[in-house]
């Protein structure tokens, strides 16, 4: 398929190759089981090919879509051979995420703005918020972009040290307050300091606790409102982490917080040490928010721009 020409960069492709390692061996094992003494796609085939793609993590809701896409394809061709079966799953998916213009990026980027942008990120403790924010410093300060972030995780003296330990590494200005502080007061003050030195990005962590989802509303919200008192509409996105290793899990981090606040992009973390990467098409489809960024690696390198094309590959090569 045109697809899929050579529009990678090596490096960057073999990091995603090896993070999908185990994600693809996983499947196509299964897959391999599915159509055992199988020659034709029948409904034994399509109900185990829906096994496999709902214990892969795809999500019930878009394995049922893929399947109907190829019931339809099966029902024209009348013989469908089970040896065609992954290229047709491959172009499905893919069909899949190009139904929308989310993961078309091949670079770390902003758009030309009012600067500074600004990205508030969300997410529940321990799905990688801390890294990935530290990550993308890394990536946006590489690209040139002047960075600075605030430490609007109060509710977690660890929160406000590992962001600092980021800082440090990454060499960007932080903006703190101790813990128990107004997060608000936080963004208002990080959002101030950003205006006066012309920064380009600013990224704002905040808490991620869920045990109630009304106080987390009321303090994404007001946060929010400070902010846009000082830069014009920000948060101009609002970024939600999820830990890919945690699969169907993830979705419902992603209701949780699609409830809470306007979300509007997603990084997907922890995918390499993971069988259940099948989890970013599921989400990529049900959320129709576009997934940004993904994390296949625990390097400073390793957070990357999410490429639809990129990923259906790496996750079909054999």
């Amino acid at each position: 398929m045109s697809l899929f020409k050579n529009i990678f960069s090596s490096k960057k492709k073999e990091t995603l190759d090896k993070g999908l390692e185990k994600t693809k061996t996983s499947f196509f094992n299964k897959l391999g089981k599915a159509v055992a003494g199988k020659s034709k796609v029948d409904d034994d085939v399509l109900d185990n090919l829906e096994e496999v793609l709902v214990t892969s993590d795809v999500g019930v809701n878009t394995t049922l879509k893929i399947i109907d896409r190829i019931e339809a394809r099966v029902s024209k061709d009348k013989y469908m051979g089970t040896d065609e079966l992954q290229t047709i799953l491959r172009e499905e998916i893919a069909g899949l995420l190009s139904e929308t213009n989310i993961g078309e990026e091949t670079e770390f980027k902003i758009p030309n703005t009012k600067k500074p942008y600004v990205i508030m990120v969300v997410g529940v403790n321990g799905a990688g918020k801390t890294t990935t924010i530290g990550k993308l410093a890394h990536q946006f300060k590489s690209q040139g972009y002047k960075v600075v972030l605030g430490a609007a995780d109060t509710f977690r003296a660890a929160a406000i040290d590992q962001l600092q330990v980021w800082a440090d590494r990454v060499d960007v200005p932080i903006i703190k307050q101790k813990m128990g502080s107004d997060p608000a007061s936080v963004a208002f003050d990080t959002l101030s300091s950003a205006v006066t030195t012309e920064a380009d990005v600013v990224i704002i962590d905040t808490a991620g606790r869920l045990h109630n989802k009304i106080n987390l509303m009321n303090e994404l919200t007001k946060i929010k409102r400070v902010m846009d008192k000082v830069v014009d509409n920000a948060p101009h996105d609002v970024l939600l982490v999820l830990d890919g290793s945690t699969g169907q899990n993830a979705f419902e981090q992603a209701k949780q917080f699609t409830k809470a606040t306007e979300v509007t992009s997603l990084a997907v973390t922890k995918l390499d040490g993971t069988a259940k990467g099948g989890v970013v098409i599921g989400i990529s489809d049900q959320f129709q928010i576009p997934v940004k960024y993904i994390g296949v690696g625990e390097g400073i390198e390793d957070l990357q721009v999410f490429n639809k094309f990129e990923f259906v590959d790496s996750f079909f090569k054999l």
